[in-house]
């Protein structure tokens, strides 16, 4: 066992030796790999980025309540209780019958219009800020809160709710179909090259089929092969998305000013590169599998 654990390390070396003896074709066949892997892997980072960006600049959703106008101070007193202790609830506002008329005021600048009212046609309401959740669970709070006494109406502005909800489902399943796609490109390349590879050395694999060398000897540098091919790969695309995100950073930093905003985009995570980059290992290791199982069968000594 011992023995067998001390070959793999002179395994690699021989792999990596041959997959370098061509300087430039080792390279841009790692600058392919990279560079299809880094397009799910940058998109999935923008999407990442996408959601701090809309909690940044979009309001917490709101739901307005307004209450019967025969509505008295204890009962608002008593709404202003349930909802204070509501689980759902993060924070509340309340605004009287005057203030609301008085912002309107200043809001459409017909004071005079509208000091010549002979009452008040606004009623008191409540701005209720609900915790983080779905467009459903706001939905549901809104239905809810509309059933408790003395509120007449409920309003909830969610539809900016559903449309985020359906762009970042249908960014998440874009980038899945790509990364699905392009997954099985670098298998089809990873596939082709160790198909090369077996092609070139059938003269030594013959050889070592008469010596007695087993299928898992001769197959574990061609699996070698693939998984490091895969590997650099990823570690290019964790490159190219790095360097990506620090260009557009440049940019983005003097546009973010004019919204007296701090937004940066952020890197991958620890733990999405350590993704990619298994991810990018699993796929060589595959596409050399494939290649072997598929022809080192074909290969037998005469």
């Amino acid at each position: 066992m011992t023995r067998a654990f001390a070959l793999h390390p002179g395994v690699l070396r021989a792999v990596l030796r041959r997959m370098f003896a061509s300087k430039l074709a080792g390279f841009l066949n790692i600058l392919v790999i990279g560079i299809a892997l880094s397009l799910p892997a940058g998109l999935y980072t923008l999407l990442q980025n996408a959601q701090g960006l809309v909690v940044q600049f979009s309001d917490t959703p709101q739901i307005s309540l307004f209450l019967n106008m025969e509505a008295k101070t204890e009962d608002v007193d008593q709404l202003r209780k349930q909802l204070a202790q509501h689980p759902a609830v993060a924070g509340i506002e309340f605004i009287a019958r005057a203030q609301a008329l008085e912002q309107l005021k200043q809001s459409t600048g017909l004071s005079d219009l509208i000091g010549g009212l002979e009452q008040n046609p606004l009623p008191d309401a409540f701005i209720v800020h609900p915790k983080p959740g779905g467009a459903q669970a706001l939905d549901m709070l809104r239905g809810e809160l509309a059933k408790l006494p003395k509120v007449k109406e409920a309003q909830l502005d969610s539809a900016w709710a559903y449309k985020l909800e359906a762009l970042l489902k249908f960014g998440r399943l874009a980038v899945l179909i790509l990364a699905s796609l392009l997954s099985l490109a670098l298998i089809a390349v990873t596939f082709n090259t160790i198909r090369l590879q077996i092609l070139t050395q059938r003269e030594e694999i013959e050889v070592a089929k008469l010596i007695g060398a087993t299928d898992g000897f001769i197959r574990r540098p061609f699996l070698y092969f693939g998984a490091m091919q895969g590997l650099l790969g990823g570690i290019m695309a964790w490159l190219i998305v790095t360097a990506s995100l620090l260009l557009l950073n440049g940019q983005l930093g003097a546009l973010a000013q004019l919204y007296a905003s701090q937004f940066v985009l952020h890197p991958l995570s620890p733990g999405d590169s350590l993704s990619l980059l298994l991810f990018s290992v699993y796929l060589g290791w595959l596409g050399a599998w494939l290649s072997v199982a598929r022809h080192l069968s074909q290969i037998e000594p005469h």
